[in-house]
């Protein structure tokens, strides 16, 4: 706005003292720890669609707002799977949520190159130290552009009651010995392994895994730069997945079985004692105790053990797949607000509330005493142990290869691909993205 002085030196006085009591009073509104000068609203989109994260995250909306009166958070929860389709959809719309789950690596590199999310480097470069480098997998070219608050593994969850009762005394170290374990379970009537394939990224954790057990740290590296997929490596992948398919490790029904929805799902089947074990992340027990009757899941019955080594690869000994879950502020997002907000939710204080769910791993140092489940307090020493944690392939890769990858691999489970068709499928997605 221009203002016009006149020539009249006394009217110029009056309005210079007008102007800078307007300007003191617009002051005066900005001075909450947000930085905004004016009331805003966040759009918050998340995938705790059930407790006990959608009532946490309620609540932590409703505590940011009350220690930021100025600024307003509107959660709206959605469905895992709903929201992997939803997202790309919205970000692409003039109205896109202000914060969204973000998952990193190469569909967040795709966002970038779009346009659709805010850097936000030089805002959290205050406290980003405290994430340590959990905080890698949400940066691209250097850039920090989302911030996690869990970061976990994937490993088999099993019912140790289940094991007792087929004779399994300690859980398999090695894939030889997975395979006899699945027959010891279906000779004891029990079905070995829980499979929401219906979602396909849970089959996609066993190429996965195998692939990082198989293929050099380089080669699962270099992957997600060059998109070459010529190792043999990634097809003996595919053939181990063979493998274990002839051996019929999984429920009946399992292409169509949803992974987290109902007590039909995996995670139902799992925590209800209808199948001894289940390839799946941090995340599981929470899920599976949601969808018991008691809340309670399996309890002390519930352990957790590495996907085992594969002979004859070149992975790295101890190396891990797994990711985690965080935030970005999108594009049309309040930037000061925003990230006011990710500095909330991974503030220590709200890491050890969220801890103590018992539904994932913190990743704010000074939080992991929240955590009471003795599996997951396992889970942490893991992952400060890890020799190299590989992120999920489908999200490590750009948005199109990893939704090439996980239709690739669904179809070997159900039947219509061969270990080479899909490496050709992933590889040919990689030339064309």
């Amino acid at each position: 706005m221009r203002l016009r002085f006149g020539r009249s030196q006394g009217a110029g006085r009056a309005l210079l003292v007008g102007l800078m009591a307007l300007l003191a009073a617009v002051a005066a509104c900005g001075n909450g720890s947000s930085g905004q000068s004016q009331n805003v609203k966040l759009v918050w989109w998340h995938n705790a669609s059930e407790d006990p994260g959608k009532t946490f995250w309620a609540q932590v909306a409703k505590d940011f707002h009350t220690a930021h009166p100025n600024i307003t958070v509107e959660v709206v929860p959605i469905q895992n799977e709903q929201f992997t389709t939803k997202i790309p959809v919205a970000l692409q719309s003039s109205s896109p949520p202000d914060v969204f789950q973000q998952w990193g690596g190469g569909q967040l590199g795709d966002q970038v190159q779009a346009g659709r999310v805010e850097d936000i480097t030089s805002d959290v470069k205050p406290w980003i130290g405290q994430i340590g480098s959990a905080a890698s997998n949400w940066q691209v070219n250097g850039k920090q552009y989302g911030v996690p608050y869990s970061l976990g593994l994937v490993g088999f969850w099993y019912n140790k009651d289940l094991f007792a009762k087929a004779s399994i005394s300690t859980p398999p170290a090695t894939w030889d010995e997975l395979l006899a374990d699945v027959g010891k379970l279906k000779a004891a009537g029990i079905a070995p392994i829980a499979l929401g394939g219906k979602d396909r990224w849970p089959d996609a954790f066993y190429w996965d895994y195998l692939a990082v057990r198989l293929c050099s740290k380089q080669t699962l590296q270099q992957a997600a730069v060059d998109y070459k997929f010529t190792d043999s490596c990634w097809t003996q992948a595919g053939v181990k997945v063979k493998q274990l398919l002839d051996a019929s490790p999984f429920q009946n029904g399992f292409l169509a079985t949803p992974a987290q929805q109902g007590a039909g799902s995996s995670a139902g089947l799992m925590g209800n004692g209808k199948a001894a074990m289940e390839l799946q992340g941090h995340w599981n027990p929470g899920v599976m105790n949601g969808l018991t009757p008691d809340q309670k899941g399996l309890g002390d019955k519930l352990g957790w053990f590495p996907f085992p080594s594969v002979s004859g690869g070149s992975g790295v000994d101890g190396a891990m797949l797994g990711g985690g879950d965080g935030y970005s502020c999108s594009y049309k997002a309040p930037k000061a607000a925003c990230v006011e907000f990710l500095k909330y939710i991974t503030s220590v204080d709200v890491q050890k509330k969220w801890a103590a769910l018992n539904v994932g791993l913190p990743v704010t140092k000074g939080a992991e005493g929240g955590v009471a489940d003795p599996n997951l307090r396992n889970l942490i020493d893991i992952r400060g142990k890890a020799s190299f944690v590989q992120l999920y392939l489908d999200i490590a890769f750009s948005t199109s290869v990893g939704q090439a990858l996980d239709d690739a691999i669904a179809n070997q489970f159900a039947g219509s691909a061969t270990p080479d068709q899909v490496v050709k499928t992933i590889a040919d997605a990689a030339k064309n993205r």
